[in-house]
C-alpha cells in the first residue's frame, strides 16, 4: 500500500486511528467482505409513515416516510438487527446507515439540524452490533458512510445557465465536517466516501476528512468508492477511471473502487482498469445485476456468485461486498468464496506525475516536453483579457479550445487584471469550462498572483490540476501553510525561486532556493516530490544591460542542477518572458523561443506556457539568426545582444521565420531544394529540379528514395507532431506525384528497380454511396508517407474490393462510407472477406463510421485478421505503420481487440441515456399546436418547377464556409478561423485557392447547378403520416409521406416531436400543403476532378468537391430563401443576411430523408418521385438511396411558424411495428433501414 507519510503533509505527528493497523494487517493476509444493501432490507421491513416518526417525530410538521437515515434514531432496533444479519452471514465490514445523513440530503425533509446526531448515533449502533459478534479470530470494522449528497459541485442543474452552481465546495466540506466528526465520534473504524457521480463532491468530502484529522490529531482509514453511470465508462461529472484515480489518490486511500449502477458483470472492465492502476487495495459492492423495467432485480444469488468469483479468480480485488438488490444470502455467498484466497496485491507506486482532467495524463520520465497554453491569461493576452472584461464568455471558451485543438496538454487559467473581480471571473470561467468536455479533458493550471484566487480555483476543478504558484516570498510559514492547502485539493504545484529576498536573478541563488523549497516540502511536508514543478525564473535576455547577460544561461544551468540534485521534481518556466526584448518582432521571438526551448529541454526542462501551436522549429531557424540568438542565450560572446539587434532588423513580419518569400532556397543543392519544395508545397519548380536531381543519380528510382523521401518524410513528421495540416499535406503530396510522374518513365525504361512502397493500400467508398472527399484525403495522406495506394473510387460492390484486394496483391484494405446504409454494407463486406478467406487488415472510415460500430457490428463478422476504425486522416499513417510491422502487430491487434470486446460488453449491457415510452404515449404526448384560427399558407403554384443552370454567381454569398474548413480538418469557424493563432495561416492560404479557384469555375462555367422544387396540397393522417392530395379540392389521394415520432421520456413534460406535427390534420378541415426539392451543383465535377488527378494534382481535386458541396448547400439555402419570399410567400419581408440563414433565424423548416428528424433513406425515394428529379434535373438514387452526383441536396418544405429541426433520438420495437405496417413493409426490412436509431439493438 501506498506510504502513508508521503501522502499526508503535517510537520506534527500523525496518530493512526485505533483500529488502523489491524484493518492493514488484516488486509494482507485475506478479501475482506463488506455488507449488502441497507435499502433493500428496509423496505422488506415495510415502515409505515408512524414507524418513520417514531416517539421523537410523532409531531413533526411534514412527512419523513423514506428517510431512511432518520431511523437510526427511531427505528434503533431494527437497524441493528440489520446489521447483525449481515455480520452473522460473514460481514466483516459494515456500513452506518448515513448515505443520506448530511446537511444537504436532510435538508429535503427539514432535518439538516440532525446531521451530526444522526451520523453520530448510526454509527454507534453499528459499532454496537459489530462489537456483539466479534472475536479476536474475526474482528469485526464499522465504516461511515459519506454519500454523494443530492447536489453536484462540478454540474449544472440549470441547462440554460451551465456556470450556476446549487453548491460550493467551502459548503460540502462543512456539511462533511460536520458528517465526518459525527461517525468518528459514535465509532467508526473507517471513513467510507462512496458512491461518487461527481469528483468534486468527493474531494470536498476528502479535503473535509483531511481537515478533520488535522484537527483531532488522528488518521482513519479512507475507503473511497465511486460509480460508473453507464457503457461511456466514465462517472456521471465526465471523468474516466484512470482520470478520477489521479483526482482521488492524494487521500492515500486504503482502498479505491466502484459501487451501485451496474451489476458485477458490467462493472467488471471497470475494476480490471482500476486494479491494473491503483498502489492502494480495491473494493468493489456491485448492484444485483441491472434492474428490469418495474426496478426490481432479478439476477439470482448463483448467477452473482459467478460474476464475483471471475473478480477473485483475476485477482482484482481486496474487499467485496454488494449494493442495490444484495441481501445477507449474497453476502453469506461471498463470505464463503474468499475463504483462503490470496488477496489481491496492489500495483507499484508510480513515482510519475499524474494529472487528469476529464481524462488522465500522466507525466513520466520518457514524456517529451509539456505544452501548458498560455492564452487564457488575461495577463498575456489582450484578447482573452477583453473578452472577460466583456464577459463574453463563450468567445474566452473558444479561445481555450483553441488552446486545446492547438496541442496544450494543460491549459494555464489567469484572471489577475486591475480592472477585473479576479476571484469571480475565475470561478465563473473554470465553471463554464467544466460545462465543455473538449476543454476540460485536459488538466488546468490555476495562476495568479493571488492566494485567495488560486484557492477558489482549486474549489471548482473535479481534476487534479497544477498550482501556479507558491514560494517563499512571505516566508516559511505561509510557504508550509499554502503547500499543505494544495496537497489536500490534491494539487501539483509550482515553485518559483523567490524568496524573502526576492526573484532568484542567478544561478547560485536559483539553484540555493530550489533546493530549500525541496527539502521543506519533500524532507518536512511531506509533499510528493513528482508534484513539484520548479520555475527557476525566465527572463529577458539581450537587454542591453550587462548584468542580464547570463539570465539564458542561469536559467539552463539550473534546470540541469534541478535534474541531477532534485528527484522527481519536474521543471517549467514563462517561455515568452525570454524574448520580451524584441516585442513587436514575432519572427525574432519565435526563433528565440524555439532556441531556448531546444537548449532548456534538453537539460530538463519538463514544460513550459507556451502559445501551443505556434512554436517555430529548431531547425527551420535561419542558421545566421539561430547561431546570433544562441550567442545570446548561452552568453558566448560579449557583444552578443548587439550582435542580434542588428541581424533581427532583417527579420520583421508577424509569421514564422519559414515564411519568408524570397528565392534563397533556389541556391541550395538539388536535393535540399526538392525537400523544401515538398515540405512547403511549392510545385513551380518540381519537374526541372526533379530532372535535374535524375541526371546527377545513378538511377532515377534513387530519387524517389532519396531526396523526395526525405522530404516526405519531413512533411509527416510535421504533421504527425501537429504543426502542418491537411491543406498543406495535400499540396506536398501534389508536388511529390508529380516529381514521380516525371521519373515514371525513366524507372519504367531501367526495367530493373522499381520504388519500394511501404506496403499497399486498396481503398474504396463501399457500394451504394457516392462521397470521397475524405477517402481521398487519407489517401494522400498514406502517399506522403510512402505506402502505394489503389483507389477503386465510388459505388464499389464487395466483389470488386475482394476482386481488386487479390489482383494488385494489397496489404490492407480500406472502406469509406458517408450515410448511414453504408455502415450495413460494410459489414457485408467484412463477412464476404470472412467467408472467402482475404486474410487481410481492415481499416473503417467515414462520417458515418465510429469505434463503436465497428466493435459492435463490423468485427465480430471478421475474425481472421484485424479490424481497425480510423478516426481520421491524422490517424491513418499510425494504424498502418502498426498493421505492416511484424514487431508492432501482434500487439497493436491484441491490444485492439481486447478494447473492442470491452465496447461490446459495455454496448451489450448500456442503459439508455433515458426511458422510452410506449408509441402510444409517445404520441399523445405531442406538442400542443394551435390549429384553431390558423390560415395555413398557400404556394403561389402547385406541381413543380424546373431550374436549369442555376447561375453560380449568385450562390457565392450564401456559401457556409465553416464546413468547408472542417472537410480539410481545420478546426474554428469561419470567417475567425483566418485569423486563428494556430491554423490561421493554413486557413487564409486554403480560402485564397478556394476564391480563386471558385472564379474559374464561375468564369468558365465549369460545373452546372440545376434545382427542382414542388409543393402539393397536404394533411396529416394517422396521426405521423402526411396524405397528398392531386389537386386543391382534395378529394384523390396520391401519396403518403411516412414519419417517426420522438419516443424518449423527456423531463419537465415536453413534447414528443414528429415532422407531421407541423402539416395541419384533415380533421381540422384547414387546407395545407408541403413542399420539397432536390438540388444539384455536381454536374462536370467528377470529369473536372479526373482532369486534376490525370495531372496528380489530388490537391485541386479535394479542393474542386469541397467546393461544389459548398455550393449545393448554398443553392439549397438560397432556394428555400426564395420558396419563402417569392414561390410559397409567406415571409415576403424577410431580411436575413448570411450569418443568420446559417442559423436558420428563418421561419420554416427543409429536414432532409435520412437526417436526424427522418432518419428514413427510404422516405428519398419518395421525394424523388413526386419531383422526377431523375428526369427533369438529373439526379439519380443509388441502391442506398446517395444521390448521384455527390454535390446534391434534397428535402422537404415545411412552413408552420412552429416548425422546428430536432433530432429523432432511439425508438422501440412497438414505433417500428406501427411503422412498418404504414409502409407496407416486413419489420425485418424496416429494421434494417433504420437500425441507427433502435433502442433495442
Amino acid at each position: 500500500m501506498l506510504d502513508l507519510r508521503r501522502f499526508y503533509s503535517d510537520t506534527r505527528p500523525m496518530k493512526l486511528s485505533p483500529r488502523y493497523q489491524q484493518l492493514t494487517d488484516l488486509l494482507k493476509t485475506r478479501i475482506l467482505v463488506m455488507d449488502g444493501a441497507m435499502g433493500t432490507m428496509i423496505q422488506e421491513l415495510k415502515l409505515t409513515e408512524e414507524d418513520y416518526r417514531g416517539s421523537r417525530f410523532k409531531d413533526f410538521h411534514r412527512d419523513v416516510k423514506g428517510n431512511n437515515e432518520l431511523l437510526a434514531l427511531t427505528q434503533r432496533e431494527a437497524l441493528k438487527n440489520i446489521h447483525l444479519e449481515y455480520l452473522n452471514a460473514g460481514s466483516d465490514i459494515i456500513e452506518t446507515n448515513t448515505f443520506t445523513a448530511n446537511r444537504v440530503s436532510q435538508s429535503d425533509y427539514d432535518m439538516a439540524d440532525l446531521s451530526y446526531e444522526i451520523n453520530r448515533e448510526a454509527s454507534r449502533l453499528a459499532r454496537e452490533a459489530a462489537d456483539e459478534v466479534e472475536t479476536d479470530q474475526k474482528p469485526r470494522f464499522v465504516a461511515g458512510a459519506v454519500g454523494p449528497t443530492t447536489r453536484a459541485a462540478s454540474l449544472s442543474p440549470d441547462v440554460n445557465d451551465p456556470g450556476y452552481r446549487s453548491i460550493t465546495f467551502d459548503e460540502l466540506v462543512v456539511d462533511y465536517s460536520e458528517a465526518i466528526r459525527g461517525l468518528i465520534d459514535g465509532g467508526s473504524d473507517i471513513i467510507l466516501i462512496e458512491t461518487i457521480f461527481d469528483v468534486l463532491n468527493s474531494k470536498a468530502a476528502i479535503y473535509a476528512a483531511l481537515e478533520v484529522f488535522d484537527d483531532i490529531g488522528v488518521r482513519y482509514p479512507i475507503m473511497i468508492s465511486g460509480t460508473i453511470t453507464d457503457a461511456s465508462g466514465r462517472l456521471l461529472s465526465g471523468q474516466t477511471v484512470e482520470a478520477f484515480w489521479a483526482s482521488i489518490r492524494h487521500a492515500n486511500p486504503i482502498s479505491v473502487g466502484f459501487n451501485c449502477a451496474l451489476g458485477a458483470d458490467e462493472l467488471r472492465p471497470y475494476m480490471e482498469d482500476i486494479s491494473r492502476i491503483a498502489d492502494c487495495l480495491v473494493s468493489s459492492y456491485p448492484n444485483r445485476g441491472l434492474p428490469n423495467e418495474f426496478g426490481e432485480y432479478d439476477e439470482t444469488v448463483p448467477e452473482m456468485v459467478k460474476s464475483i468469483q471471475s473478480y477473485i479468480d483475476s485477482n482484482l480485488i481486496n474487499i467485496v461486498g454488494g449494493c442495490c438488490g444484495t441481501t445477507p444470502d449474497h453476502i453469506e455467498a461471498f463470505s464463503k468464496m474468499v475463504q483462503n484466497v490470496a488477496p489481491r496485491k496492489p500495483a507499484p507506486s508510480s513515482t510519475n506525475c499524474h494529472l487528469s482532467g476529464l481524462e488522465p495524463f500522466n507525466i513520466t520520465p520518457e514524456s517529451l516536453f509539456v505544452n501548458v497554453g498560455e492564452r487564457t491569461n488575461v495577463t498575456g493576452s489582450a484578447k482573452f483579457a477583453r473578452l472577460i472584461r466583456e464577459e463574453d464568455y463563450e468567445a474566452a471558451l473558444a479561445v481555450a479550445l483553441q488552446q486545446v485543438d492547438s496541442g496544450a496538454q494543460v491549459i494555464d487559467i489567469n484572471m489577475d487584471e486591475g480592472m477585473l473581480d479576479s476571484k469571480a471571473a475565475m470561478i465563473k470561467f473554470l465553471n463554464l469550462v467544466a460545462a465543455e468536455p473538449d476543454i476540460s479533458r485536459v488538466p488546468i493550471m490555476v495562476d495568479s498572483s493571488k492566494w485567495e484566487i488560486i484557492e477558489a480555483g482549486l474549489k471548482c476543478i473535479q481534476g487534479k490540476s497544477i498550482v501556479n504558484s507558491i514560494s517563499l516570498k512571505a516566508g516559511e510559514a505561509e510557504f508550509r501553510e499554502q503547500a499543505r492547502i494544495c496537497r489536500r485539493h490534491g494539487a501539483a504545484v509550482v515553485v518559483m525561486a523567490f524568496d524573502e529576498d526576492g526573484q532568484a536573478d542567478t544561478l547560485e541563488r536559483k539553484t540555493q532556493i530550489c533546493q530549500r523549497c525541496y527539502d521543506i516540502l519533500v524532507h518536512e511536508e511531506n509533499f510528493p516530490p513528482e508534484d513539484i514543478i520548479f520555475d527557476p525564473n525566465v527572463f529577458a535576455v539581450a537587454t542591453g544591460i550587462e548584468e542580464h547577460a547570463n539570465y539564458g544561461k542561469d536559467f539552463i544551468d539550473a534546470c540541469e542542477f534541478v535534474r541531477d540534485n532534485l528527484p522527481r521534481a519536474k521543471l517549467s518556466g514563462g517561455i515568452s518572458n525570454v524574448s520580451f526584448s524584441f516585442r513587436g518582432n514575432n519572427l525574432v521571438r519565435e526563433a528565440i523561443h524555439a532556441v531556448f526551448l531546444y537548449h532548456a529541454i534538453r537539460a530538463g526542462l519538463t514544460m513550459g506556457i507556451v502559445n501551443a501551436g505556434q512554436l517555430a522549429i529548431y531547425e527551420d531557424v535561419p542558421k545566421d539568426l539561430r547561431d546570433k540568438i544562441e550567442d545570446v542565450i548561452l552568453n558566448r560572446t560579449p557583444d552578443a545582444a548587439e550582435a542580434l539587434l542588428q541581424i533581427a532588423e532583417q527579420y520583421t513580419g508577424k509569421g514564422q521565420v519559414a515564411k519568408t518569400e524570397d528565392l534563397s532556397w533556389r541556391e541550395e543543392s538539388v536535393d535540399e531544394r526538392l525537400a523544401h519544395a515538398l515540405v512547403k508545397g511549392v510545385n513551380t519548380y518540381v519537374v526541372e529540379d526533379t530532372e535535374e536531381a535524375r541526371l546527377q543519380a545513378t538511377r532515377p528510382i534513387d530519387v524517389i528514395e532519396g531526396p523526395l523521401m526525405s522530404g516526405m518524410n519531413r512533411v509527416g513528421d510535421l504533421f504527425g507532431a501537429g504543426k502542418m495540416f491537411l491543406p498543406q499535406v495535400v499540396k506536398s503530396a501534389r508536388v511529390m506525384k508529380q516529381a514521380v510522374a516525371h521519373l515514371i518513365p525513366y524507372i519504367e525504361a531501367e526495367k530493373t528497380e522499381k520504388s519500394k512502397a511501404k506496403g499497399k493500400i486498396l481503398m474504396a467508398t463501399v457500394k451504394g454511396d457516392v462521397h470521397d472527399i475524405g477517402k481521398n484525403i487519407v489517401g494522400v495522406v498514406l502517399q506522403c508517407n510512402n505506402y502505394e495506394v489503389i483507389d477503386l473510387g465510388v459505388m464499389v460492390s464487395t466483389d470488386k474490393i475482394i476482386a481488386a484486394a487479390k489482383e494488385h496483391k494489397v496489404d490492407i484494405i480500406g472502406l469509406s462510407g458517408l450515410i448511414t446504409p453504408s455502415l450495413d454494407e460494410m459489414v457485408f463486406v467484412a463477412s464476404e472477406l470472412q467467408r472467402q478467406g482475404v486474410n487481410l487488415p481492415l481499416l473503417i472510415g467515414g462520417a458515418t463510421t465510429s469505434k463503436a460500430h465497428t466493435s459492435v457490428k463490423i468485427e465480430p463478422n471478421y475474425q481472421d485478421e484485424a479490424t481497425v476504425y480510423v478516426a481520421d486522416a491524422s490517424r491513418a499513417v499510425g494504424v498502418a505503420t502498426k498493421l505492416m510491422s511484424d514487431g508492432l502487430k501482434e500487439e497493436f491487434c491484441a491490444d485492439l481487440r481486447v478494447e473492442y470486446e470491452k465496447i461490446r460488453v459495455r454496448n451489450k449491457n448500456r442503459r439508455p441515456k433515458g426511458n422510452t415510452l410506449r408509441y402510444s404515449d409517445a404520441v399523445d404526448n405531442r406538442p400542443p399546436i394551435v390549429w384553431e384560427g390558423y390560415q395555413p399558407p398557400k404556394p403561389t403554384f402547385l406541381g413543380t418547377k424546373i431550374f436549369d443552370d442555376y447561375p453560380l454567381e449568385e450562390l457565392v454569398d450564401y456559401i457556409d464556409w465553416t464546413p468547408f474548413f472542417i472537410t480539410w480538418e481545420l478546426a474554428g469557424k469561419y470567417p475567425k478561423i483566418l485569423k486563428d493563432e494556430v491554423v490561421g495561416e493554413a486557413a487564409r492560404n486554403l480560402f485564397a485557392d478556394a476564391q480563386a479557384m471558385l472564379k474559374k469555375i464561375i468564369d468558365g462555367k465549369l460545373i452546372k447547378a440545376n434545382a427542382i422544387i414542388g409543393f402539393w396540397p397536404a394533411n396529416g393522417v394517422n396521426t405521423d403520416d402526411i396524405e397528398l392530395y392531386t389537386d386543391d379540392d382534395r378529394g384523390e389521394s396520391f401519396q403518403l409521406l411516412h414519419h417517426l415520432r420522438q419516443q424518449i421520456d423527456k423531463p419537465n413534460e415536453k413534447p414528443n416531436f414528429c415532422l407531421a406535427d407541423y402539416i395541419a390534420p384533415k380533421e381540422t378541415g384547414l387546407k395545407d400543403y408541403i413542399g420539397g426539392f432536390v438540388v444539384s451543383t455536381g454536374h462536370g465535377v467528377t470529369a473536372l476532378a479526373a482532369e486534376f488527378e490525370a495531372n496528380q494534382d489530388d490537391y485541386n481535386s479535394i479542393l474542386l468537391k469541397a467546393l461544389a458541396d459548398r455550393l449545393a448547400e448554398a443553392l439549397a439555402e438560397r432556394m428555400h430563401e426564395r420558396v419563402r419570399k417569392e414561390f410559397w410567400g409567406y415571409a415576403a419581408d424577410e431580411a436575413f443576411d448570411n450569418a443568420a440563414l446559417i442559423k436558420e433565424s428563418y421561419q420554416g423548416i427543409r429536414p432532409a430523408p435520412g437526417y436526424p428528424a427522418c432518419p428514413d433513406h427510404t422516405e428519398k425515394g419518395t421525394l424523388f418521385r413526386l419531383l422526377d428529379a431523375t428526369q427533369k434535373i438529373a439526379v439519380d438514387l443509388s441502391e442506398h438511396y446517395a444521390m448521384m452526383p455527390a454535390s446534391s441536396v434534397s428535402g422537404f418544405y415545411y412552413s408552420h411558424p412552429d416548425s422546428q429541426y430536432f433530432g429523432l433520438g432511439k425508438i422501440d420495437k412497438d414505433q417500428v411495428e406501427h411503422y412498418a405496417e404504414r409502409k407496407g413493409q416486413t419489420v425485418e426490412e424496416t429494421e434494417r433501414w433504420l437500425s441507427p436509431v433502435l433502442s433495442y439493438r
